[in-house]
């Protein structure tokens, strides 16, 4: 199966960079490249890629607005939106979460790195290295204490009460950057059942996928860094 891939970022070298190395994989193509975020929703409604690869930062319609544009849409909820950064901490990295992108990266990683980056949002996996996850949790929290009200966009603790006490339990672990393998290990349990595990938990939730879970698992109050 080819993966198809849209390019987004206004930087024209970049996205040539890109192409280049995207398409010298034989299963992955370029489907489409955009200069900002408008474009980007506008192709990805065009050429259903499985995989946008969005910067955050573009002039006029960014990449965190594209996002929420093209999640919001039912007929691409099997598009996967991976975020690129300057920086692998952006401050718009949890919107970016909780708008629906599977995960980020930064623009200085590797090239096996971008090419890897796809193929785990493909799969439907989260895109969160340990560095990001904690970067992540320490955002959620500054944003928390500088708005602990919140602004109607924070999942409510009472959607937990949907979730089996294993469900709870496999989510807190996701929460805390396990893989499916290792959270199998923790628990005694086959690979297979941890998926169905999450698999389940995500549709209770409504989340897109694994990254949303670990927004999720903080936003409720679940799992706390530790020292917390």
């Amino acid at each position: 199966m080819t993966i198809r891939v849209l390019l987004a970022d206004d930087q024209a070298l970049l996205r040539s960079a890109f192409r280049v190395l995207v398409d010298s994989e034989p299963d992955m193509e370029v489907v489409g490249e955009a200069a900002d975020g408008a474009q980007a929703a506008a192709l990805a409604r065009s050429e259903r890629p499985d995989v946008v690869l969005m910067d955050i930062r573009m002039p006029g319609t960014d990449g965190l607005a594209a996002t929420r544009a093209i999640t919001a849409d039912p007929e691409l909820a099997d598009v996967r939106i991976v975020m690129l950064t300057t920086f692998e901490i952006d401050e718009y990295v949890v919107e970016s979460l909780r708008a629906g992108a599977s995960g980020f990266l930064g623009k200085g990683a590797e090239p096996e790195e971008l090419l890897g980056a796809i193929r785990i949002a493909h799969a439907g996996e989260a895109l969160l290295s340990p560095a990001a996850t904690k970067g992540l949790i320490a955002t959620f929290l500054a944003q928390s204490a500088a708005d602990p009200v919140g602004a109607g966009t924070r999942v409510d603790a009472d959607r937990l009460v949907a979730l089996t006490a294993r469900e709870r339990e496999v989510l807190v672990l996701v929460g805390g950057g396990l893989s499916n393998d290792e959270i199998a290990e923790r628990l005694d349990v086959s690979p297979l059942t941890v998926k169905t595990h999450v698999n389940r938990t995500m549709a209770k939730l409504g989340a897109r996928d694994r990254a949303q879970l670990v927004v999720t698992a903080y936003e409720t109050g679940l799992v706390r860094p530790r020292g917390e």
